[in-house]
């Protein structure tokens, strides 16, 4: 269920180049998001088409959102203030099955998938999970959240050029962590998602990845509002039509 929702900014903080944290009062939706899910924000008159936008977090009135500056659909939106309103249509798409991860999920993100594994993590926590986070970054200028996590359970760091924390890939620090997970859950580009599923796969453990790269959920980079998944059994199966999301089982993904 979503609904369509005038909502206020209540707080609009650049975190690092051309990435924004924005909170909005967004009482309606919050009371029926779920980890995972996005957003379809309206962004001025002169934009056409609404921008998919990835829920980082929520708490009952406030909807956390970050999203990273790539068009002028996006940009117009960085600009918002304290007190401006959006237009919001949400909460929408199919997120990820937390509780089917087990006691011990990991959480994975890479780059912009980063913020929507926030919202996972603190509802595992919720139902008495023990998660842990492994974020992905190029480099220290475009590390985003980290204390956000910390903050509710073990987290990991890597940069791609060793800048700041761990030098390397999360998949990396997954290969030591894998033998105590219960299940893995991903949001990232493609080539980090396939490695995720591979190493999850050999391991035997569970693992959701999220495809929402094909539609630039917190880029604003969905121009059609579908993103079809060729899967194993041959079938088109469709992530983003508003209706479905973009989270799908590893094993059904033909990579």
């Amino acid at each position: 269920m979503s609904v369509q929702e005038i909502c206020r900014v209540a707080e609009n903080t650049q975190l690092g180049d051309g990435l924004f944290l924005m909170v909005l009062h967004a009482p309606k939706t919050t009371e029926l998001a779920q980890c995972g899910q996005f957003v379809h924000i309206a962004c001025g008159e002169g934009h056409l088409l609404r921008r998919p936008i990835s829920i980082c977090a929520w708490k009952a009135p406030e909807l956390r959102i970050v999203f990273q500056v790539k068009g002028e659909g996006t940009k117009w939106l960085s600009e918002r203030r304290t007190g401006d309103e959006l237009d919001v249509l949400g909460p929408l798409g199919h997120g990820f099955d937390v509780g089917a991860l087990g006691s011990a999920p990991v959480f994975i993100g890479g780059g912009i998938g980063v913020p929507p594994m926030l919202g996972c993590v603190r509802e595992a926590v919720k139902q008495g999970a023990k998660p842990a986070a492994i974020l992905g970054f190029r480099n220290k200028g475009a590390v985003i959240l980290e204390g956000d996590f910390r903050d509710e359970c073990e987290t990991f760091v890597t940069t791609d050029d060793g800048s700041y924390a761990r030098h390397g890939f999360v998949t990396d620090v997954l290969k030591e962590q894998i033998a105590s997970a219960s299940g893995v859950a991903a949001c990232g580009p493609k080539p980090m998602l396939k490695a995720i599923a591979a190493i999850a796969k050999q391991a035997g453990v569970p693992c959701q990845v999220s495809m929402e790269e094909r539609m630039g959920c917190g880029i604003g980079a969905c121009l059609v509002c579908a993103c079809a998944l060729k899967a194993k059994d041959g079938e088109t199966r469709y992530g983003h039509v508003c209706k479905d999301g973009p989270v799908f089982n590893a094993e059904e993904v033909e990579w």
